[in-house]
Formats: C-alpha cells, structure tokens, sequence
C-alpha cells in the first residue's frame, strides 16, 4: 500500500512541473498542445495494453458494462463540474476571470482520481508498477498542470494559492491509490472491473477535453506526436512485459 501511495503521489507531482512551465508556456500554445497531444497517446496505449486487453474481454459482457458504466458516471461529474464553473480547467490559454477556483480544483481531481486508482488497482493485481502507465499518467499531467494553472491564475488565484492546490490534488491522488491497492487486495476477482470502470472514465477524459484542446492549439501534427506518444507507452508495456 505505501508503493501505491508513494506512486499515486509521484504521477500527479507533474502538476508542479506544469505550473513551472506555465510561464515560459504562457504563449507557446502550440508546443504545450503537442505536449497534450503525446500525454494523450500515452493514456491511449496505457487504455489498450494495460487495461482492457483482449485476455480481459475475455471474461464476459460484465467488463465491458464496466467500462461503458465508468465513461458514463464520468460524463456526468463532468457536466455538473462544467456547470459550477469548472470548464476552463484544460484550456491551454487560460480561463475567462470569474471562473470558480473551487470547480477547477475539483474538475482536476474528476480527472486525477481515475488514473490514481488504476495505479493502485495494477500494483495489487500484477505485484508490480506499470512503468507505461505511470509514465502515461505523468507526461498527460503536465500541460493539465500549465493549463490549469493558467486558468486558475485567470480567475484571480496567486501562485501560492495554486501550489497548495496542486499539493493537496496530489495528496488525494495518492490516497486513491492506495484505496484502489486495498480494495484490489481485498477483493482481486473485483479488481478487473474497477480497473476497466476507471478505464472508461479515463478515455472519455481524453475525448472529452485533452484530444479537443491539443489540437486546436498544436494543429496537424498533434496527430503525429499522439502515435509518436502510444508507441511510446507500447513499447514500456511490452519490455516491462
């Protein structure tokens, strides 16, 4: 459990490195795109090859009512999150002034908590982290952290104000994870449902807002660097494998 903890926690310490670079990135809209765009990749291979491969389909429709179950439970927060002034929270130019720090924070751990408790899930499950999908989780972390940040800075937050959210964001984050190892341990014929649940949750994510918002701001070639991303992320999982 300390593992997942410890590894929960280092995932979403790349929101500090995005609230770094959110500065340097304030105009570099494309190149933080690009980098949306290959984070995406990642979670797309961690999807395919971690989560729900073809030996997990294998065990019935019940799997697959997981998945779409987590898409929809997702799309849902998702609305309520947008609704209370948590929409601007991936916009890589920043959110409008008036916007709801509370909602943000709250929007950026709807789309935290998922990728956390799959991290707890896999250690419990397979004895081992997935190098590919931490990897995954932390390279998608930091242009939400940049953007985030520059939304939050948008509705009138000071950078102090935004570290302590991003701590306790990634305080949260590794306390699912460790919830995710514990429940997975206690119940492992369960683990494979919650994991394609949060899977489904994760890819809608990605459908969502990441996918949109990389390509409007890193045009054309998002498409490249997304393949470039998921071969990436193939690759960790099948050498790890």
């Amino acid at each position: 459990m300390l593992q997942a903890l410890l590894w929960g926690g280092l995932s979403s310490s790349a929101l500090y490195l995005g609230e770094a670079l959110a500065g340097p990135l304030a105009r570099a809209h494309r190149v933080t795109g690009l980098i949306m765009g290959f984070g995406a990749g990642t979670l797309l291979s961690a999807v395919a090859y971690e989560l729900i491969p073809e030996a997990t389909l294998q065990h019935g429709a019940g799997i697959g009512a997981a998945f779409l179950l987590g898409a929809l439970v997702y799309y849902v927060a998702d609305r309520l999150v947008d609704g209370g002034g948590g929409a601007d929270r991936q916009q890589i130019e920043g959110g409008a002034e008036g916007g709801s720090g509370a909602a943000m924070f709250l929007g950026a751990l709807l789309d935290g908590v998922p990728e956390a408790f799959i991290l707890g899930i896999g250690l419990a499950l397979g004895g081992s982290i997935s190098l590919a999908f931490v990897t995954a989780v932390f390279v998608s972390n930091i242009p939400q952290g940049v953007a985030g940040t520059a939304s939050l800075r948008a509705a009138g937050h000071s950078d102090r104000g935004i570290f302590w959210m991003w701590t306790a964001l990634t305080a949260a984050c590794a306390g699912v994870a460790a919830l995710g190892y514990a429940l997975a341990g206690s119940v492992p014929a369960q683990g494979m449902y919650a994991q394609a649940f949060a899977a489904g949750a994760v890819l809608t994510m990605l459908a969502d807002s990441m996918m949109p918002e990389a390509f409007e701001h890193g045009g054309a070639s998002v498409g490249l660097v997304t393949v470039l991303g998921y071969l990436v992320a193939a690759a960790l999982s099948v050498l790890q494998g």
